[in-house]
């Protein structure tokens, strides 16, 4: 899946480009789409799951100036995706599963109106 910014609306598309470690839909086409649109505005959230997927992506939302939070090792099923976004220094917080939706909420309420990248 990917964002596109459309005459000044947003829309998720699917996306049939090659696999990107070894799966489609990847985390690191969407969170680069992302990355794109929203720049700084952005908000990447890595839970639990196997494989780097999600890491370049968030490398991209971070070079963007978007921030990145991360599911903790103890709450997590599979510590691969959030752990090699831990261990790359990109996980701005990480948190337990149950307080992941809480500081979502509690970043959207603080943000200004939202502004996009281009």
């Amino acid at each position: 899946m990917v964002v596109q910014a459309e005459d000044h609306r947003m829309r998720l598309q699917t996306n049939q480009g090659p696999r990107e470690n070894f799966c489609r839909p990847s985390v690191d086409v969407l969170f680069r789409s992302v990355a794109a649109v929203y720049g700084a505005n952005a908000l990447g959230v890595i839970l639990t799951g196997m494989g780097q997927d999600g890491l370049k992506g968030c490398e991209a939302l971070c070079a963007a100036g978007a921030s990145v939070i991360v599911q903790d090792e103890a709450s997590s099923v599979v510590w691969g995706m959030p752990g090699f976004v831990v261990r790359a220094g990109l996980a701005e917080k990480i948190l337990p599963l149950d307080q992941i939706g809480n500081e979502i909420v509690r970043r959207v309420c603080a943000r200004p109106q939202l502004q996009l990248a281009h």
